[in-house]
């Protein structure tokens, strides 16, 4: 009994401690594989507006960040078990992704977009895009969309580990248009030489039903576990902070001339 009775204090001490803990030290995943907004330079070091966010909030609370590079698809498992403390790697917010994980508030805020060649006479509508190849990133918000509105209604819908295969395969012809994240797509094809003959199909697309603005989601936000409710408001507090000082419209400008947080 004295000893259970001591096993139960060791556990509450232990839990006690864990609750304690000062985040002077956050580690974050990102893929490296996204551009803009998360990629890995000559050196292997990750960058992009996800990693320059994450690095002024970390800079806000004085604590050290430490990046870990990690496959999209096994993002929230690696993270569920602890491998890092936080994913900065443009994951939206959604109500699926909410069942898992927890989120900080956004950071920026992005529709989807059919990106196809331009006269191509494809728009975001079931109608039109019935027979056609459609690409995405597996495992996306854009997949999530499409696997749900239209793979089962005569779209194929092609999954690629990577969003930049979706758009070589765009660029030989193998799929018909690619469907993402708008800022990631004029940012990552759309303003670079192989975008050149390509345009957002039917411009953006926020949703047009509560369904479908449910899959979208509420914006970008920093993924947590969710008993990590200490460092979720340390964060939520930076972000706030740098939103107020100009440090986060100086890391947007960067890689955006207008707006993406949104309203």
């Amino acid at each position: 009994m004295i000893r259970r009775t001591l096993m139960l204090a060791a556990l509450a001490l232990a839990a006690q401690g864990a609750m304690a803990k000062d985040w002077d030290t956050i580690r974050f995943a990102t893929e490296g594989a996204y551009p803009p907004f998360n990629t890995v330079d000559t050196s292997g070091a990750v960058q992009g507006l996800d990693v320059d966010v994450a690095n002024a909030l970390c800079e806000e609370l004085k604590a050290k960040c430490v990046w870990v590079k990690q496959e999209w698809d096994g993002m929230i498992p690696a993270l569920l078990s602890r491998k890092f403390d936080a994913i900065s790697a443009s994951m939206s917010i959604t109500e699926e992704r909410r069942k898992r994980v927890d989120f900080t508030d956004k950071y920026y805020a992005t529709p989807l977009a059919l990106v196809a060649k331009k006269d191509s006479g494809l728009l975001p509508e079931l109608e039109l895009l019935k027979g056609k190849r459609i690409g995405v990133q597996r495992g996306t918000v854009a997949d999530s969309f499409a696997s749900r509105f239209w793979a089962s209604q005569g779209v194929t819908v092609v999954r690629y580990a990577r969003q930049e295969e979706a758009y070589l395969d765009l660029s030989a012809g193998r799929i018909d248009a690619a469907w993402a994240d708008a800022l990631v797509a004029d940012g990552g094809f759309l303003k670079q030489p192989a975008g050149a003959g390509y345009e957002f199909a039917g411009g953006l697309y926020h949703g047009r039903n509560a369904d479908e603005k449910g899959v979208i989601g509420e914006g970008v936000g920093i993924a947590l576990r969710k008993q990590d409710t200490e460092l979720k408001d340390k964060l939520n507090q930076a972000l706030a902070a740098i939103r107020a000082n100009g440090k986060y419209d100086e890391i947007r400008k960067r890689y955006f001339d207008y707006d993406i947080y949104g309203e």
